[in-house]
């Protein structure tokens, strides 16, 4: 964007016009992002992104245009005022990522053993597990077996469609159809079913 433009755009910003406030964000944006991304280390990264950074420099620049009558002269100061905060906050940041980075430790491989163990199924519900498989599996036709298998391996509907050539409308049906022939047969074998018999 030229800087005639923006200084255009800047004339409109200090008028109160939202829409050139948001032109003006979209000039400066990958600029001040790319500011942030050069010093951003990795462990940064984790607690926070650049976008976070721009968006509340530009949060309190609109504020400061708002409530304090912040003016600039031309782009090129607004530029110079952008990148100063841009910088103050991504050191603020740091600052308070700091400490909490200095007492975070990677987790020992022995905890993540433990942690992975905990979380594995007891055996009595890989037994309900196998036996509801058997029940669907029962209640469908073999044509629809792989698209059983599929399903459990966790894969979406549009995956499902791509890799069997069904559409995914089909699946959903046939999905929604063994679900109901599951739930019917649930109330037909229920102990109060039974007691009624």
């Amino acid at each position: 964007m030229s800087a005639d433009l923006l200084d255009s755009l800047l004339e409109k910003l200090a008028a109160g016009d939202a829409g050139a406030a948001e032109e003006v964000f979209r000039a400066y944006e990958p600029y001040l992002r790319m500011i942030v991304r050069r010093q951003l280390s990795g462990q940064l990264r984790a607690k926070f992104d650049s976008v976070d950074i721009v968006q509340s420099v530009w949060a309190d620049v609109l504020q400061g245009l708002r409530d304090a009558g912040w003016q600039f002269l031309d782009a090129a100061r607004l530029r110079g005022f952008l990148v100063k905060m841009t910088r103050n906050r991504f050191l603020d940041r740091v600052r308070h990522h700091q400490r909490v980075l200095q007492h975070e430790q990677p987790l020992a491989h022995e905890d993540a053993d433990s942690i992975a163990q905990e979380s594995q199924p007891r055996p009595s519900e890989v037994v309900r597990a196998e036996e509801l498989w058997e029940q669907m599996l029962a209640l469908c036709p073999p044509a629809h077996h792989e698209l059983l298998r599929l399903k459990r391996l966790g894969l979406s509907l549009s995956e499902i469609a791509v890799r069997t050539g069904m559409h995914e409308g089909s699946i959903r049906r046939i999905l929604y159809d063994l679900a109901r022939r599951m739930s019917a047969q649930r109330r037909t074998t229920s102990p109060s079913a039974e007691a009624r018999t």
